[in-house]
């Protein structure tokens, strides 16, 4: 398996990756899985950056993909990053796919000099990554209810607060 940047022609499989590892079941229709959607629309924003888009291949085939756009830390407006989302083919969950997929991601933001990732997903598996509650770092989440799920991890320069706010397209789930 390989990470590297997404590339136009593999929208239609990373749309595919996120259907496949978010679908509930043969009820859902391809186009109502919110992460397939939401993908396709952040790539439209003007919060997108390509090179935080990555893809992990295996076998000439894409097998996850991960996303982090353009968020900002308000009242000041100082930019940060909101991570998601994250999917892996059922068949590579549970193998490393996702996890070689965020530390790619921050490992590029990192060197991009990036200050702050948020994101909200489970506390026991983003822990790995550094990951804490983001309100230990004086970070609001945009839903007071996700609590301890949502995070954030400090990547470079000094501490930052304020509220959080993702790229537009989340604000339209």
């Amino acid at each position: 398996m390989h990470i590297r940047r997404e590339q136009p022609a593999d929208h239609d499989a990373v749309r595919s990756v996120h259907r496949a590892a978010f679908g509930r079941g043969a009820a859902d229709r391809p186009d109502d899985v919110v992460e397939a959607r939401l993908t396709d629309e952040l790539r439209e924003d003007v919060g997108f950056l390509p090179h935080l888009s990555l893809v992990a291949v295996e076998g000439g085939s894409v097998v996850g993909h991960v996303l982090a756009t353009r968020g900002w830390l308000e009242p000041l407006g100082r930019p940060a990053l909101g991570l998601g989302p994250l999917g892996v083919r059922p068949a590579g969950q549970g193998h490393g796919v996702g996890t070689a997929l965020v530390h790619a991601l921050l490992a590029v933001a990192e060197a991009c000099e990036e200050r702050v990732v948020a994101l909200l997903g489970a506390p026991a598996y983003y822990r790995r990554f550094d990951f804490r509650p983001a309100a230990e770092l004086g970070i609001t989440a945009p839903v007071p209810a996700w609590g301890a799920h949502f995070q954030a991890r400090l990547l470079t320069g000094a501490p930052v607060s304020g509220a959080f706010r993702y790229a537009a397209p989340f604000d339209r789930l």
